[in-house]
């Protein structure tokens, strides 16, 4: 059969209002899809002769609704919708149902509804148009209304607008809403509609309702995917990972196969309980199934690998992500904070907010336990002028953690200074500055914080309490120290072993030993590693041997591969003088490949944080820091200062030990300090060991010989030195 010459020369009724050399403008609805510029006289087309049949017999409903679906940017909506206006087709449900859901793929939830509310009578398929866009871009307060509207107007809701309403109300999250349209479910039969059952599982599993859930769950008589994942998600959001992995694996032996939001889950559940080795069967599982670049997956992964400690693979993931979302930047902060990479995380915290990136609580909160890692004051003000400025110079969690960094920085002072401009200060803030006092051995100040706290109204917590009891021990207060610890059952606390320690090296410090020893025996729960190493740290100081070695004995017993347990008992010998056992303790030390942890000291210097070890002479300015030494040195014998030789270098020669002695980190450190800065300065010092008595005795008087006062941390607390005295009070 020949062609028609009409079909030869166009394919579309409408054609001939166009010129010849114009592209009529549905065949490149996925290339330029642009509209002619002629306008679209539909009425005078009506109205003519040409071609009544082929007009007569055109589809607009899927002509217009094939444009709307290819549509990918507004301009090609508005486009549309101007030509269904001008054709009087603008009421046409369908399509203009069409028209909200394509605005709503595109993100142009306000359009959607400008196109909603010009609709007079909406059916229940506009509805869940304008329902599932709120949802679906976490507008869940308008999404919750509209369902309202659409009740009021009594349109009967369907399947698919339910679980949309669902996930607004666990989104809310609003309960009782999601309770009245659970209600509704049952009322309007949807009680064994799959799709909509596991919308109500993961409303409840949303609300933390997770029992409620489980009963949802167990009444389902298919359950798809979307229903196991749901509960996965449901316990592993509210702090159950051990039920979310259970119903991980009841899900694969019943043979169904993970999306990659169960996935998601799952992952997170394994890193709640920092299970790296099962963490990593998941991921395997991921890379097999193509999914290792599904951005939350990237991110539950980068999470994973950061908190279990392999911050070099979690920052690997990291690095694929050319825009991390702010999830992510959270999870490698935090991650690098937690396990020792305090400076890493710094520096990517600088970079974050270099690039205009909006922080939140979480990662404030990061970044500021990253510095009181660094230890660097100039940092902890830094900090704390850019928290000044943020929106989160009132978060009272980012508060707590500025008293802590303050604390740990080496000024006190400055942590008080925090606390006061706090407005809600609650038992976290309280308790932070309760211990920053316990950390600097002011123990009066805490324990009249503690006073202002009751009068308050916060009753106090367990850290409060080890705070408290870390002030007391580092400023002897014995007598407050006992009657705190007997009064936390008054508070419906439970000790625990870091109480019970600080109590017995209180009682150990003091000279109490044979009371310290009495508790531990009747103490209710097992005494732990640090109870015992309380013990043999007091018996060291007061050279009782023989508990001492029962100490150790117990030491042994739960940690034996423990350096610190052999160096204590060593040391203690060393007091003695019992070299014979302080020989012994070193070839046991050996046999067992162990070896002392070797000391260093840091320094600050305009910011920059400077390492020594022991006769360090690595430095490029080490021969001005030894000249230094030496003159201290001389300066220190003027003054009378006679080292103590009752250590363990019993088998160095006089001339040996000496040197040995003032070739100590913190010495080297304060060398370099003194010839670093201007006269009057305060030298800030970290030391990762205990103080050695020597040493302490040497820094009390160096800080009255230069003038200066000298700040340092030890593995224990905080030392200030001023005019030859130190703050502990010689109680350390």
């Amino acid at each position: 059969m020949a062609s028609s010459p009409l079909l030869t020369r166009i394919s579309h009724p409408f054609s001939s209002l166009y010129p010849t050399k114009i592209t009529p403008f549905y065949w490149a609805t996925e290339q330029s899809f642009k509209f002619p510029s002629t306008p679209f006289n539909f009425v005078k087309h009506l109205s003519s002769n040409d071609n009544p049949t082929i007009f007569h017999n055109f589809n607009f409903d899927s002509f217009y609704a094939n444009l709307i679906d290819n549509s990918s940017h507004k301009i090609n909506i508005t486009q549309v919708h101007a030509k269904l206006l001008l054709l009087g087709i603008q009421q046409n449900g369908f399509l203009v149902s069409k028209l909200v859901n394509a605005a709503v793929n595109l993100g142009e939830i306000s359009y959607a509804r400008k196109v909603f509310d010009k609709f007079p009578d909406p059916d229940v398929f506009l509805w869940n148009a304008i329902i599932r866009g709120y949802s679906k871009y976490n507008l869940f307060a308008s999404a919750v209304e509209m369902y309202s509207r659409m009740q009021v107007l009594w349109v009967s809701p369907d399947g698919y607008t339910l679980p949309h309403v669902l996930k607004a109300c666990g989104g809310i999250p609003s309960f009782r809403m999601g309770q009245q349209v659970h209600g509704q479910i049952f009322r309007l039969g949807f009680e064994k509609d799959v799709f909509v059952q596991n919308g109500v599982v993961a409303f409840y599993a949303k609300c933390g309702k997770i029992a409620s859930a489980k009963v949802v769950f167990d009444r389902l008589e298919i359950r798809n995917v979307v229903s196991w994942t749901s509960m996965i998600s449901g316990y592993a959001q509210n702090g159950q990972p051990i039920e979310a992995l259970r119903f991980f694996d009841e899900m694969r032996s019943m043979g169904v196969m993970p999306d990659w939001i169960a996935l998601v889950s799952v992952i997170r559940a394994h890193t709640d309980v920092e299970d790296l080795e099962h963490g990593k069967s998941i991921h395997s599982c991921v890379i097999k199934m193509g999914l290792e670049l599904e951005p939350d997956l990237l991110i539950a992964l980068t999470a994973m690998y950061a908190k279990c400690g392999q911050v070099m693979v979690a920052r690997s993931f990291f690095n694929l992500v050319k825009l991390p979302n702010l999830i992510l930047w959270n999870a490698m902060i935090s991650g690098y904070a937690k396990n020792g990479y305090a400076e890493e995380a710094v520096k990517l915290f600088r970079d974050m907010i270099s690039h205009n990136i909006k922080t939140d609580s979480i990662t404030a909160r990061s970044a500021v336990l990253a510095c009181a890692q660094v230890g660097s004051f100039d940092l902890a003000r830094w900090m704390d002028n850019y928290i000044s400025k943020s929106e989160h110079k009132d978060d009272v969690f980012v508060n707590s953690a500025l008293i802590d960094m303050f604390a740990k920085c080496g000024n006190v002072d400055m942590a008080r200074m925090v606390f006061n401009r706090t407005l809600d200060k609650d038992v976290v803030v309280w308790s932070s500055m309760i211990v920053g006092y316990g950390l600097h051995g002011r123990g009066r100040e805490a324990l009249d914080l503690y006073q202002l706290m009751k009068q308050s109204g916060v009753s106090p917590n367990a850290v409060t309490f080890l705070g408290l009891l870390t002030a007391c021990n580092h400023s002897g207060l014995v007598e407050d120290g006992w009657q705190l610890f007997h009064c936390m059952k008054d508070y419906g606390i439970e000790p625990r072993h870091q109480h019970y320690s600080c109590l017995v090296d209180l009682l150990g410090r003091s000279g109490y030993l044979d009371q310290a020893y009495d508790f531990i025996m009747n103490m209710p729960i097992e005494p732990g590693v640090s109870v015992w190493g309380a013990l043999l740290s007091a018996c060291k100081i007061h050279r009782h041997v023989t508990l001492g070695e029962y100490a150790a004995e117990r030491l042994f017993s739960l940690e034996s591969y423990n350096t610190g347990h052999y160096v204590q008992l060593s040391n203690l010998y060393a007091s003695a003088r019992m070299w014979d056992r302080v020989a012994k303790i070193r070839v046991l030390m050996r046999e067992k490949g162990l070896s002392k942890d070797l000391g260093y000291s840091l320094i600050e210097i305009n910011g920059k944080l400077e390492a020594f070890r022991v006769g360090d002479k690595s430095h490029p300015r080490s021969k001005e820091i030894f000249e230094e030494l030496e003159s201290l040195e001389r300066r220190l014998k003027q003054a009378g200062f006679v080292p103590d030789r009752n250590s363990s270098l019993h088998d160095l020669n006089e001339e040996e030990m000496e040197e040995t002695l003032c070739n100590h980190s913190e010495r080297l450190a304060i060398a370099f300090g003194l010839i670093s800065t201007a006269q009057g300065t305060t030298l800030r010092i970290t030391k990762n060991l205990r103080a050695c008595i020597n040493c302490h005795s040497a820094t009390k008087l160096i800080s009255k010989l230069v003038n200066r006062e000298i700040i340092v941390r030890d593995a224990n607390r905080f030392h200030h030195f001023k005019d030859g005295v130190c703050s502990c009070g010689d109680y350390w």
